[in-house]
């Protein structure tokens, strides 16, 4: 499912135009977002939770030249999906 087929049974699971089922997705991914970007969480009962988790600075190689180089350290996105959205997936 892409973003358009999920604005599309947004509208139709909340009885919304698409115009306005577009306008709360784009407000829940900006909200997520937003969260993420100043270092919290965000849980949602029963779904799961997003956060955000450090990975520390590395060393690798260049699989061409065979050369050591630094990876940085970063910052990823994870979601944690909750008890209840795996119980409705395995069953």
């Amino acid at each position: 499912m892409n973003k358009t087929e999920l604005v599309a049974a947004v509208a139709e699971k909340a009885e919304l135009t698409k115009g306005d089922a577009k306008k709360a997705v784009d407000a829940v991914i900006e909200a997520i977002t937003e969260t993420l970007v100043n270092g919290d969480s965000v849980s949602l009962v029963g779904f799961g939770t997003f956060e955000v988790s450090k990975r520390e600075a590395r060393e690798g190689l260049n699989p061409l030249t065979k050369e050591k180089i630094t990876i940085p350290a970063a910052k990823l996105p994870k979601f944690k999906a909750g008890k209840g959205l795996k119980e409705v997936v395995n069953k």
